[in-house]
């Protein structure tokens, strides 16, 4: 399945609703892939996906430094779903409250982190089998 992230299925969304971790990539400067387990929520109304992480963070350095294309994996048995689109790091108060409040809905509520950010990712392209 390829489809348009604004037009998914009631079966995808709601898996991308059920407490799955995921993997995202990032690329780091030379190319190379860096792939790491998170937790991500996805917001159809607007394709945007998003994961909570350390501002220090490789992944987060990799987006800043202009390695903006990433994809998230969540697998379920038969079941996967990857999501790609261009990513952005934010850091302000609104958008971090936003996504910690999306990944405490999906999963638990985060530890406390002073030094958190989001990379949102506008989904464009959605492979999967779910």
């Amino acid at each position: 399945m390829a489809a348009d992230p604004r037009t998914l299925g009631p079966g995808t969304l709601t898996f991308l609703t059920e407490r799955h971790l995921a993997t995202l990539t990032t690329l780091r400067a030379d190319g190379t892939p860096h792939v790491v387990p998170v937790g991500v929520t996805f917001d159809p109304d607007t394709a945007t996906a998003r994961v909570i992480t350390s501002g220090t963070s490789a992944k987060a350095r990799h987006v800043r430094d202009g390695q903006a294309r990433v994809a998230v994996c969540q697998v379920d048995g038969r079941r996967w779903l990857t999501l790609e689109g261009t990513a952005v790091v934010k850091d302000d108060t609104a958008s971090v409250a936003d996504a910690v409040e999306r990944y405490a809905r999906r999963y638990k509520q985060p530890r406390e982190n002073p030094a958190r950010v989001v990379i949102e990712i506008a989904v464009d392209r959605v492979l999967g089998n779910a």
